[in-house]
């Protein structure tokens, strides 16, 4: 028999009249909030298209009158979006070098290793997760000062190791990892370094790559702690849209719609690669077994 994958609703249920009412009704609401969604990306688009006093005409139109693609050439040649993309890549590819390091061996630690208070230090940092990010700003600030990392991407690396949030959901992971493994392993001499980059890390592979995308999604957003301790040839490009678009003043609409539409493409790509991940990392995290 050929198997099929069911999907919330079932053939023969989709037979009633009520629940086809109700799942049609549903399909219209997934297609509204769709719709509110794509509305403002394609509005940015649009706008960077128009003339400049199309984009400040009242009614506002949707679509432009006369389409002019010379403002993207004048809007990638305003700032120099490929160095302010380096950096934002940079700030990933550190982001993600100490979650792996620093939480992984933490998450490892706290799994497989025979720890005192093992379910104390666990419920510490699940507290952490309600204090605000803000609280501890100033205190993070002073610390990355003293120690001397004041305008290096140092600065944003290191406190990319201090995440609760991501230390509980790898945590939680590795706890389905069978712990017959790393007994075999640690019988054969394997120190706990050599379990957890040649047994852990390989078999956490689907938490880490949605963990990547987490990790990208906050290096390329954030912009005020970037903004705030990293010096001006280090910013990333939330940064640097913020301070030369945003923020300027004698810059045309329809110019700043076109750098916002060409920001936006490399995270959307990234999403609709890679949006799976994120929902079965999640499983993943979540489910033991």
């Amino acid at each position: 028999m050929k198997s099929f994958d069911r999907g919330i609703v079932s053939s023969y249920d989709l037979k009633k009249g009520k629940v086809k009412v109700a799942y049609a009704g549903m399909n219209l609401l997934i297609i509204a909030m769709m719709c509110c969604m794509v509305y403002p990306i394609l509005i940015s688009l649009f706008n960077g298209l128009k003339l400049n006093t199309e984009v400040n005409s009242f009614p506002p139109t949707f679509l432009p009158e006369e389409w002019h693609f010379e403002n993207y050439a004048k809007a990638w040649n305003y700032i120099d979006l490929p160095f302010y993309f380096k950096n934002s890549m940079l700030l990933f590819a550190g982001n993600m070098v100490v979650t792996i390091l620093v939480l992984g061996l933490a998450s490892y630690a706290l799994s497989k290793m025979n720890m005192p208070f093992k379910s104390g230090i666990q419920y510490y940092f699940l507290m952490t997760l309600f204090i605000p990010a803000t609280t501890y700003m100033i205190p993070n600030f002073i610390n990355l000062k003293d120690l001397g990392l004041m305008g290096s991407f140092a600065a944003v690396w290191l406190p990319a190791g201090a995440n609760a949030f991501f230390l509980l959901l790898l945590k939680t992971f590795m706890d389905g990892i069978h712990m017959e493994i790393f007994e075999s392993a640690r019988i054969d001499g394997a120190s706990e370094l050599r379990c957890f980059f040649q047994i852990a890390f390989p078999l956490s592979i689907p938490i880490f790559a949605t963990l990547s995308i987490f990790v990208f999604a906050t290096a390329w957003n954030d912009w005020f702690w970037p903004s705030f301790i990293l010096s001006q040839e280090n910013k990333p490009l939330s940064a640097a849209i913020r301070d030369f678009v945003l923020n300027a003043r004698r810059l045309d609409l329809n110019i700043r719609f076109a750098i916002l539409s060409i920001v936006m493409v490399p995270p959307v790509i990234i999403f609709l690669f890679f949006q799976k991940f994120i929902l079965r990392g999640l499983y993943l995290g979540g489910v033991k077994g």
